[in-house]
């Protein structure tokens, strides 16, 4: 195995070495469109740049050459062009195609089957999916029409993408702002990974973060872990097509097609996990669980002894071994258990012992107390 499919494996982007259709459409938020197609190429992707007539009046097709070293689609009746029929070679050697920004004009030429210029064409030419991120004035979105035109696509299956509520063109504030660029692309990647990755049999349930144990109304006994690990092996996961549910103490929108369950403490986090798990198939505990919590905890926030030289003294009392209780067996069938072992000393053996402890399938054992962990 070469190195670089180790890293493509590791890094398994399901926009990788995919072929995508970019469509951009006359909407002052077509600029955007640059970033949406600088983000597909650092994901691997080719990108196709299709624009409307309209749009070259916002951007120039040269800024999207430069980006994706592919010569952008303009004009219907070029007669340069390599190949006879251009938009339906794109239609057909792309694995999906995305119109952003989509004005409500492009909107209602696909509802009706109208194709009189090269998005359009395109769009009506290709059976892969597409995703369309509509882009206008919250009044042009409200219209009747407008939204009669949504449903059709959406009954065609054509996946809509926002649009985001926000301050708009006009200075008004309402819906019609376009999605940001980096969740359209995520968007997208979910959809890929959805229709062919190898996982989309499977849910993935991930934990995330560190519970949170309350002393009183104001105070905790908590931990260092960011969830970090956490959201990276649920966004892994996703990427491979799985069905996936993080429980977390964090406070972070999760990636697209991904379900956020937040708990606080680890009794909060005990009865999400037992219910996530019971359809799951896969059960990734990175979270990191307190072990302890306190015995009692005060209605009214402690005050602070009026002597400085007064101490404290909590007591505390064991929490549930989350993954220890969660049975191999559920109603689907058989759960595989990953637990995680955080140690300081003599890793390797204390990893073993945990992992006959936990009934886990594996461990991921890791030295927090090196520089580098």
């Amino acid at each position: 195995m070469t190195d670089q499919s180790v890293y493509e494996m590791m890094n398994h982007d399901p926009l990788h070495q995919k072929h995508i259709v970019l469509g951009v459409t006359g909407s002052i938020s077509c600029y955007k469109a640059l970033e949406i197609a600088s983000k597909l190429v650092q994901a691997g992707a080719y990108v196709d740049v299709a624009l409307t007539q309209n749009a070259t009046e916002f951007i120039r097709p040269l800024a999207f050459k430069a980006l994706t070293n592919r010569q952008p689609y303009v004009n219907m009746f070029d007669l340069a062009a390599k190949d006879g029929e251009s938009h339906v070679e794109l239609a057909r050697r792309c694995d999906a195609m995305l119109i952003a920004p989509l004005t409500a004009t492009t909107l209602a030429k696909l509802s009706h089957g109208i194709a009189d210029d090269f998005v359009a064409l395109t769009a009506l030419a290709t059976d892969r999916p597409l995703l369309v991120a509509p882009a206008m004035d919250s009044q042009m979105w409200m219209n009747p029409a407008t939204q009669d035109n949504v449903k059709s696509l959406i009954q065609r299956g054509v996946q809509i993408i926002g649009p985001a509520e926000g301050r708009l063109a006009s200075g008004r504030v309402g819906a019609g702002r376009l999605v940001e660029p980096i969740d359209i692309v995520d968007e997208l990647r979910y959809r890929l990974a959805r229709d062919l990755g190898d996982f989309s049999s499977l849910k993935v349930v991930v934990t995330a973060g560190g519970t949170r144990e309350a002393i009183d109304p104001v105070r905790y006994l908590g931990n260092r872990s960011t969830g970090k690990m956490g959201y990276a092996i649920a966004d892994a996961a996703r990427n491979r097509g799985a069905s996936v549910s993080v429980v977390t103490t964090v406070d972070r929108r999760p990636s697209a097609g991904i379900r956020d369950i937040r708990v606080e403490s680890a009794a909060e986090m005990l009865d999400a996990v037992q219910q996530e798990c019971q359809t799951a198939d896969v059960l990734v505990m990175a979270g990191a669980v307190a072990d302890y919590r306190p015995m009692t905890v005060a209605d009214q926030k402690i005050k602070k002894a009026e002597s400085e030289l007064s101490s404290m003294a909590i007591q505390l009392e064991g929490t549930t071994d989350i993954i220890a209780s969660i049975s191999s067996q559920q109603k689907t069938g058989r759960l595989v258990k990953v637990a995680f072992a955080a140690e300081t000393q003599d890793m390797i053996n204390n990893a073993r012992r945990k992992i006959e402890a936990k009934g886990a399938d594996f461990i991921v054992a890791n030295d927090v107390s090196a520089a580098d962990s």
